[in-house]
């Protein structure tokens, strides 16, 4: 027992409360930044990636503003005193916040390679209300596997911990800890993550075979796709291994302070996915990066995206 207090004596409370204040001061100046120029630069060309994009913002958002609360439990040793109720919402919106985002970042992938490989398919048959209807059945469908965290997550001496509720005496045994973070990672990371980087792998094969898009514009592809393969590292994936290793441990009443310490950094890092976002739009928007980058008018006044540009090219190429 001794050796799991020592654990996490002082090393959440040092370290989580600052990253937590920097991350939120970020995301939310970012994120309302990028949200107010998509709605003012881009109202008159509310194409696909412009709503997914806002869905992924306001996620964002809604995130970013639970942090105080966290800043000051772990500020106090991790002792929770906003009530169980308070808990298991930013228990949830924690779980819905990271899934959503990955999940609009694999809307925005798939999306830019059908406008890239597909044009005449996109250009004919992809609308923005095909855009509005799937970000309803992600937002229903990531907090619908997410909902268990407000059965499970509640007070635990104090803590406000993802497994609270003790199910030894349930008539059905619940899944394990193990099962359920798993099947959260396979369902919620692994999928996503898949086609995430078939979409993208499919967009670099076509972007750099041809001549006729220009380098600025094959960087700026390179530069997306650099920019997701960071936050899959970064945040995504230590965060699923970590959490999976640690339910794993605990469940076999074993101690490992790296994996449990390690665990507690890796969802800050989780939780820095929402402060690279904004550099996501500013590559994806030309309106966003002019007024970001101090660009001149002309190229904020410019309403056609990379992707449709670079759909234009291919069109032209495919009629010679």
């Amino acid at each position: 027992m001794n050796r799991t207090s020592s654990c996490n004596s002082t090393f959440s409370k040092d370290l989580l409360p600052p990253i937590y204040g920097v991350e939120m001061c970020v995301a939310l100046v970012g994120n309302i930044l990028a949200l107010s120029l998509l709605v003012t630069k881009e109202r008159k060309n509310w194409h696909t990636g412009v709503v997914f994009s806002c869905n992924l913002i306001i996620s964002d958002i809604f995130y970013a503003l639970t942090l105080p609360l966290l800043i000051v439990y772990y500020s106090r040793g991790r002792v929770w005193g906003f009530g169980e109720a308070l808990c298991k919402i930013e228990r949830f919106l924690f779980t819905c916040n990271l899934y959503v985002s990955i999940y609009f970042i694999m809307c925005i992938s798939v999306n830019r390679y059908l406008a890239i490989v597909h044009p005449f398919f996109t250009r004919t048959h992809i609308r923005p209300k095909h855009a509005k209807i799937i970000s309803v059945f992600v937002w229903i469908f990531v907090a619908s596997i997410s909902s268990p965290v407000l059965y499970y997550s509640g007070l635990n001496q104090d803590r406000c911990s993802l497994f609270a509720n003790d199910n030894s005496k349930a008539l059905v045994k619940p899944p394990s800890k193990t099962t359920n973070r798993l099947f959260m990672a396979v369902t919620g990371c692994l999928v996503p993550f898949v086609v995430t980087f078939a979409s993208y792998i499919g967009v670099l094969w076509v972007v750099f075979k041809n001549a006729n898009i220009t380098l600025l514009e094959k960087r700026k592809v390179a530069l997306i796709v650099g920019l997701v393969c960071i936050l899959y590292a970064v945040s995504f994936v230590p965060f699923h291994i970590l959490q999976i290793w640690n339910f794993k441990l605990r469940e076999e009443k074993k101690t490992n302070c790296y994996v449990r310490n390690g665990f507690q950094v890796s969802k800050a890092l989780a939780g820095l996915n929402m402060c690279l976002h904004p550099i996501l739009y500013m590559a994806v928007f030309d309106s966003i990066r002019a007024v970001c980058c101090k660009r001149s008018s002309d190229v904020s006044n410019e309403k056609i995206t990379d992707a449709e540009r670079l759909s234009k090219d291919l069109e032209l190429k495919s009629r010679d």
